[in-house]
């Protein structure tokens, strides 16, 4: 690892980088979907912003493509064998290139005033913690985080003194929609699911449903395995999870509403009987603005909401006997003892085997499930004190429900 300079996370909008005009920016993630979005962000903010450092996966291609767009400094590649191609691909500019997750490491912790946390899954909990530990401010996209190590990661913005900003568009709703209430005075804090492509599809066409059909949003554009959680509400639990670590909210005082327009992202009540909501077209680049430039506003070209064209905004109960994958993540919120880690790891494996159509779209849940019950009665489920402690149990899980799958030998 290189020796790298931390600077303090900036304060009101101040920057802490050289040129106190731009803020530098750490994308993580960058050829997701999420982090195609902030470069359309960053590219149409007038130089607002400077990029230190861009990783991605394992495509090098599309890497050094964002990372020459960018004019970023250093480029990291989490795929070791990857690393050939992004130098080659690299070839002539100044940009410096890594491979492997040490890399990913180094481009999270590089001088930097906000760091984008929008690698998918378990692999982007390492990289963003270290970042956050650094002190820098954290738009996070990466709901893993808190799902897998909530305790861990509100400790550690805590004892760094920086904060972690939300770019799920539902909780960047409600952080909006909160302002400076005091918690105290927050009867409800409500997200919204659209319902995804099932929403008034029976129990047993959900069952039958095909990784395309599954896959088929009605509403928003996101990496496939996003978009199953969604289509199944899985998503929504795990953003009630992160809901509950991030705004410090018990799940008593949490709700979900099924909002098929996805105009209304979030809901707070509070207990003077008002009622604020956040509202805007579903276009990730919304919270991605309001996250990478705050307290300040950008102009962005983000679609606008026209709700005269939408006409009306209905809303209705989740229906946990077609989409129990929501009733599974609540019921282990509620557990407690590090059950959402476990719940979290299943369900990657789950998705990952509906996609390789190796089980059925209701088998998701049910493996889940299954992998909750398993961690309790044999003591792998314990809260994680640390992020090790985490990604221990996540790995532990995840071989479990791999040889568990339909077809393996262990599950024969």
């Amino acid at each position: 690892m290189k020796k790298v300079v931390q600077l303090r996370p900036s304060r009101s909008g101040e920057a802490s980088s050289p040129d106190a005009d731009s803020r530098r920016v750490v994308l993580l993630g960058a050829t997701g979907s999420i982090g195609r979005s902030t470069v359309e962000i960053i590219n149409g903010a007038n130089g607002a912003f400077s990029v230190a450092a861009v990783a991605g996966g394992s495509d090098a291609k599309a890497l050094a493509a964002v990372a020459i767009e960018l004019g970023a400094e250093f480029a990291a590649l989490a795929d070791p064998s990857g690393y050939a191609d992004l130098k080659a691909a690299l070839s002539g500019t100044a940009i410096e290139a890594a491979a492997g997750p040490e890399a990913v490491i180094e481009a999270a912790l590089r001088p930097a005033d906000i760091v984008v946390g929008a690698i998918a899954g378990a692999a982007g909990v390492a990289p963003t913690f270290a970042a956050l530990a650094a002190g820098r401010i954290i738009a996070l996209a990466n709901k893993e985080c808190l799902v897998c190590a909530g305790p861990a990661f509100m400790r550690q913005a805590a004892a760094s003194g920086t904060r972690l900003l939300p770019v799920d568009s539902e909780h960047n709703a409600i952080f909006q929609a909160m302002g400076d209430a005091e918690l105290s005075s927050v009867e409800m804090i409500t997200l919204t699911a659209s319902g995804g492509p099932f929403r008034t599809w029976s129990v047993e066409a959900i069952a039958a449903a095909t990784p395309e059909q599954a896959l088929a949003h009605p509403n928003w554009s996101m990496g496939p395995k996003v978009t199953i959680d969604s289509a199944g509400l899985m998503n929504k639990g795990l953003e009630v999870i992160e809901a509950h670590y991030l705004f410090g909210i018990e799940t008593a005082r949490l709700d979900v509403l099924v909002h098929a327009q996805s105009v209304v992202h979030g809901l707070v009540a509070f207990s003077d009987g008002s009622v604020s909501a956040g509202l805007a077209a579903p276009d990730m680049k919304v919270p991605i603005a309001h996250c990478l430039s705050h307290p300040r506003r950008l102009v962005t070209k983000a679609r606008r909401l026209d709700l005269a064209a939408i006409g009306q905004l209905t809303f209705e109960r989740p229906d946990f006997n077609r989409f129990p994958a929501l009733r599974v993540a609540l019921d282990a919120l509620r557990a407690g003892r590090g059950l959402p880690t476990v719940l979290n790891a299943a369900n990657e494996i789950a998705v990952e085997a509906f996609l390789k159509r190796r089980i059925s779209f209701h088998e998701i849940a049910k493996i889940v499930e299954q992998a909750c019950e398993a961690a309790l009665s044999d003591g792998v489920a314990r809260e994680p004190e640390t992020i090790d402690e985490a990604l221990a149990i996540d790995f532990a899980v995840r071989e479990r429900t791999r040889a568990r799958l339909p077809g393996t030998a262990a599950a024969s």
